[in-house]
């Protein structure tokens, strides 16, 4: 299935984070956070200003993005689960 998030909001894949520590503790899922890191996957057109124009996103799909701990909306697109949430819900983008 196809998705399109309308104006503003994007729609995140998480990042797997690694399961064990720097010194081979395995981390159980009940006591890890979910990581903050994602990868865009597709991005709707732009916040609508006002006046009822379009601001493009600052986004791009492909982009490795920072978004806060309790943002957006989890889903499950196509089997796969995915987070909903709003442009300004991202804290900046991650440099390769």
């Amino acid at each position: 299935m196809k998705f399109r998030p309308l104006h503003d909001r994007v729609v995140v894949r998480r990042k797997e984070q690694d399961k064990t520590t720097a010194g081979g503790i395995i981390i159980p899922d009940t006591v890890e956070d979910k990581p903050q890191e994602g990868e865009i996957l597709a991005i709707g057109q732009g916040h609508i200003n006002d006046n009822g124009d379009v601001r493009p996103l600052d986004v791009k799909v492909g982009d490795t993005v920072l978004f806060t701990k309790w943002s957006g909306t989890e889903v499950t697109i196509s089997g796969e689960d995915l987070m909903i949430m709003k442009e300004s819900d991202i804290m900046g983008i991650v440099a390769a």
